[in-house]
Formats: C-alpha cells, structure tokens, sequence
C-alpha cells in the first residue's frame, strides 16, 4: 500500500484524460480521493474490519443503557460523586459497586491451616451491621450490594479501590465471567498490623466491561458454573 505523501503522483491523470467531459472528469477526480482517504484508512491499520476486531473497555452510556434497559446492575447508581462517602457508582469506563451489610467472619481458634479444598469443613459467624472491623492480618468473606448480569460477549475485571489501599485493605475477587449472574462473593484482607473498618452501602471496588471480539462458544451459564445466580455470601466450593 502506497503511502498518502506517494498517491498523488501515482494517481495524477494523464493527459488522455483532459479531452473527457467536464462532469465524467469530476466523477473521476472524486474516486480518486475515495481511493487515497481508503488507502491512509488502510495504512494506519484502521480499517472497518480492523476495528470490529479490537477489543475494547466499555464507556459509561454502554453501561447506564445496559443496566437500565437489561438489568445488567441492579440496583443501579447513575453519579459517582458521595459526599462524606467512598464513592461509588458508574465512572468513565467502570462502575463502582458497593458493599453489602453481611460478612462471613472465619472463626481461626480451631485452624492450624486453610484448604481451599476443605472450606466447607471451616466454620465462619455471620456478622451484618453499617461497619465491619478487620482483625490485623486477617480477612473477611463479604458481598457486592449489586447483583450482576454479564452479556455473552463480556468480561468483567475488578480491582478495590484505591481509598482502602490506602488503609492496608486488599480486596480479591475472580474476574465476572460471561453469562454469569449474582452477588459477587469478595475477600477483603486486611494487611496492615491494626484493624481495618469497612463500611456497608458504600464503594469497595472498581469494575471494568471488556468487550472480547466474538462470543464464546461456552458460557459460564452454558457449562453451569457452580456460582450462578448465588445470592449471599459462598465460601469456596470444590
């Protein structure tokens, strides 16, 4: 592909072409700037084709009209800005969701080790209440105060925000898989030598949409995942 600075030269009409009538030329002349605009499209890789292949983050209208229209977050927060509260709500490519008001707290007196194969065996209490407090070096079972409804087409990735970074706390959770449904089951670890408080109805993690360039052939829904649609708090499960 020749480039833009070359075309005029390669495309210059001849002087066979000077005797054609006036409008013929003029129809001429115009594909000749189709074919040069066509060609810097296609030199620069931003072809129609090229793009419908990209990947791309997801902006905020995709995720207001999505949730709105599909039930994709629910309950749904149009404006992130809380004042005297950690933020939460939709941003310019992510949404921040907030924590819910019930933690699994992991009774240790009676653990000299954790298997993530044996978790059904751990005893956890049950704690609901505005604030939880994090024992140092320890962590809670929480939950997510929406309820998700990822599209085919979809990944979700998740990171805690940066107010509680700030503090120690370490939030960890899997990426939102296609077709998957529910409250979204997070750890929060708290990784600084005081307690840490945490603070119900209000932001705890940012979320990404990730549109992949086709569907997958199997969805989380597809194969059943063992976490579909759950709607409290799941220890892990093998």
């Amino acid at each position: 592909m020749r480039r833009l600075e070359e075309l005029p030269r390669a495309l210059s009409l001849p002087p066979l072409f000077d005797p054609l009538p006036p409008l013929l030329f003029a129809q001429i002349r115009v594909l000749i700037r189709i074919y040069r605009v066509w060609g810097w499209v296609l030199d620069s890789r931003l072809s129609p084709i090229a793009l419908e292949a990209i990947m791309g983050v997801l902006p905020d209208h995709w995720i207001t009209k999505m949730a709105k229209k599909y039930g994709m977050i629910e309950p749904f927060a149009d404006n992130r800005a809380r004042r005297a509260k950690i933020s939460y709500g939709v941003s310019s490519y992510g949404y921040d969701f907030r924590l819910a008001d019930e933690f699994k707290i992991l009774d240790f007196d009676a653990l000299n080790y954790l298997d993530p194969k044996r978790m059904d065996k751990v005893r956890f209490r049950s704690f609901q209440g505005k604030v939880c407090i994090i024992a140092p070096n320890s962590f809670v079972l929480a939950r997510s105060h929406e309820y998700f409804r990822i599209p085919r087409d979809v990944l979700v990735l998740c990171q805690g925000k940066s107010t509680y970074a700030r503090c120690g706390l370490v939030l960890n959770v899997t990426p939102f898989e296609p077709e998957w449904e529910g409250f979204a089951t997070i750890s929060l670890i708290n990784g600084a030598p005081v307690p840490i408080c945490v603070h119900a109805g209000e932001g705890i993690a940012q979320i990404i949409f990730i549109r992949a360039e086709s569907e997958c052939v199997t969805s989380y829904a597809d194969r059943r995942g063992k976490y579909q649609a759950q709607k409290k708090i799941e220890p892990s499960r093998v």
